[in-house]
């Protein structure tokens, strides 16, 4: 992507529902993976959106179902999001204001760092890099809104 697309309020804007594909690389091993589905952003009572990932996620060619949940709470600034994990533990903040934003998530000695760029309206993507003793990984995931 070359552009960004500035995002004044990250939450209306992911509201709805997502096309996803995930590339999974483990730059150790060189082994590879996909996730495709679909991310459904619906809204919190109390404000925010749940974001409800599912679909298949197919590791050295064996197809598995996968699901994940989020929560993405108002954040500290207006249009930014606090992003939690399901059970209300941090994760990392999100401001798309720019079009781009750049976070940082320690998992034990592990370190995660996330990049979202928007392309447009309907097109966005995140690269986490995963690095530190236990993970060398780089992955990929594009989402196009659905109707």
């Amino acid at each position: 992507m070359g552009e960004f697309w500035p995002v004044p309020d990250a939450l209306a804007h992911l509201a709805g529902r997502w096309r996803t594909e995930r590339s999974v690389r483990d730059l150790a091993s060189g082994d590879t993976g996909v996730f495709t589905g679909t991310t459904a952003f619906r809204p919190l009572d109390g404000g925010g959106m749940l974001h409800e990932e599912s679909g298949t996620f197919t590791w050295q060619g064996v197809p598995r179902p996968a699901e994940r949940t989020l929560r993405f709470l108002p954040g500290p600034a207006p249009g930014t999001a606090d992003v939690r994990f399901a059970d209300g533990r941090p994760f990392h903040l999100l401001d798309l204001t720019t079009g781009r934003h750049t976070a940082d998530h320690p998992c034990s000695a592990d370190l995660y760092r996330g990049e979202f760029t928007v392309a447009d309206a309907d097109r966005w993507r995140t690269v986490w890099r995963v690095r530190g003793p236990a993970k060398d990984l780089l992955l990929t995931t594009d989402y196009v809104r659905e109707g």
